[in-house]
């Protein structure tokens, strides 16, 4: 290639992400979410590699972040949690370069013991025996019920427990 100027332009180079042997792909995170969803994991750490990509095009979504997670399967509860950050996000198991198993995460109508309720008052911040319990009243943007005291939780507190 040659500028306007007479000067040879160097192509620039790409940088492709390699594919994963074995793992998990998170795919569809919603855009500037995925390091709530590391948070949720409790990664980064030494001896996991990570790949993040953020803000990338989706024909769906418009923009999607995606997590790519070696040697290592998700466990349900942190399914859980990812689909209250991010209800649109697919879960792809990888072994030997092929996916595997290949879901969405389900946002359930109810939510136990995953998030705290915010409201200092509520029986489940006094030292009794209970487990927290939250009803889903919207998927999209979530928005949260506490079962207790009723107190509504919406995106912004949700993610601020991961």
């Amino acid at each position: 290639m040659i500028s306007s100027m007479g000067h040879i332009m160097k192509k620039p180079k790409e940088l492709k992400v390699k594919p994963i042997k074995n793992g998990t792909v998170i795919d569809h995170i919603t855009a500037n979410k995925s390091l709530n969803v590391l948070n949720i994991l409790g990664l980064p750490s030494e001896k996991i590699k990570v790949t993040v990509a953020m803000n990338m095009q989706s024909s769906h979504m418009g923009s999607k972040d995606i997590v790519k997670i070696e040697n290592r399967e998700l466990e349900s509860s942190e399914v859980d949690q990812i689909a209250l950050i991010a209800p649109k996000a697919t879960i792809n198991i990888v072994r030997d370069y092929e996916i595997v198993g290949k879901g969405k995460v389900h946002l359930l109508n109810e939510v136990k013991g995953l998030l705290d309720c915010p409201n200092p008052n509520c029986i489940t911040n006094a030292l009794e025996p209970v487990v927290n319990r939250f009803y889903v009243i919207e998927k999209e943007p979530v928005i949260l019920r506490c079962h207790y005291c009723e107190r509504i939780m919406e995106e912004e507190e949700i993610e601020s427990q991961f």
